[in-house]
């Protein structure tokens, strides 16, 4: 009797080893989360890879979005402040405004709502707001370094927004940086050159479907030490 019980002392604890080694991912103590799987339209045909960088703006990286009919709804942050979907050239613009001024915009559904819905940037430091201008193509004003383009809605559906990063007059060019546009590689710091013209004391960027570019009317970094002290 006294073997009996021994014995099945001794069974318990070895099925239930036996067993662990038979099935290892039971000891697992939690699901390792797998990141989501890409939907098709973001696999196939891509111009350049879902995820893979671009180019860089400053200390501003610019991903592929694979191409424009791929959309993903994995929302991306920039120091703990959210930014848009993951690679959208709305996430790129307030990730952009972001990093260089320390601003950003509210949530659109498109692009294409930056141009009447969005009126104020706000700084993410003590959330004090800044009008914005919009200013049309082919306005007297020519656009300036930090100026959002912003296209219609006739662009896919959706319109488009692109940053400013350079502009030389006597040359007639606009460089720009952005996300989910043409989605290749940048051969530098930019993503591309718009031509710019001059009619009738009016500036035209000739791009199809543009509206024109929004300007911060005031500079939000001027005065604030001294706002910050009153």
């Amino acid at each position: 009797m006294k073997n009996q019980l021994v014995l099945k002392k001794l069974a318990v604890p070895f099925i239930f080893l036996l067993w662990l080694v038979i099935s290892p991912t039971a000891i697992a103590f939690a699901p390792i989360s797998s990141p989501p799987a890409l939907p098709e339209s973001c696999q196939t045909n891509c111009i350049t890879l879902y995820g893979k960088l671009l180019g860089t703006a400053g200390k501003v990286p610019a991903y592929s979005n694979c191409k424009s009919s791929c959309v993903i709804s994995t929302p991306n942050q920039e120091q703990g402040i959210y930014t848009g979907i993951k690679w959208q050239c709305v996430e790129f613009a307030r990730r952009w405004l972001l990093v260089n001024q320390g601003l950003i915009y509210g949530d659109v559904d498109v692009a294409a709502d930056l141009w009447n819905q969005i009126t104020v940037l706000t700084r993410v430091s003590d959330k004090k707001e800044f009008p914005l201008r919009a200013i049309v193509n082919g306005s007297p004003e020519p656009p300036q370094p930090g100026d959002l383009l912003i296209y219609s809605r006739e662009f896919l559906g959706t319109g488009h927004v692109a940053v400013v990063s350079e502009v030389n007059l006597a040359q007639g060019i606009v460089r720009v940086v952005e996300q989910n546009f043409l989605n290749q590689p940048w051969s530098t710091n930019y993503a591309r050159q718009l031509e710019l013209i001059k009619q009738k004391q009016k500036y035209w960027l000739l791009d199809a479907y543009l509206l024109g570019w929004k300007r911060l009317i005031s500079n939000p970094r001027a005065g604030s030490s001294s706002e910050a002290d009153q």
